[in-house]
């Protein structure tokens, strides 16, 4: 494996692995969020907002302002889902292939 092939796979995994920390966090919400009030104090619970807050924010702005929000918690799963697969295709797509 050379340099080259080396980033290149790193432009794919440091990306992945923060939007599946990030999608697993909201989905953790969502599970907490059955649990908790939203409106808890609880350290955990508190946590799961501050690092999902940015990403629910985002879906917010495109999802109907009548949606509950867990629909939209759960949304934000879905698109970050869909974002981790367009990154592997855009990367399986760019990336040079290898002769054999």
């Amino acid at each position: 494996m050379t340099i080259g092939e080396s980033l290149g796979s790193w432009l794919l995994f440091v990306p992945n692995f923060i939007l599946a920390a990030l999608m697993y966090t909201l989905l953790g919400r969502v599970v907490l969020g059955l649990v908790v009030g939203t409106d808890s104090t609880n350290y955990i619970w508190r946590f799961f907002c501050r690092v999902t807050d940015p990403v629910v924010a985002v879906v917010a702005r495109v999802t109907p302002k009548a949606a509950a929000p867990v629909i939209v918690w759960l949304f934000g799963v879905v698109w970050l889902f869909w974002l981790r697969v367009a990154l592997l295709y855009a990367y399986l797509a760019f990336s040079p292939t290898q002769a054999g």
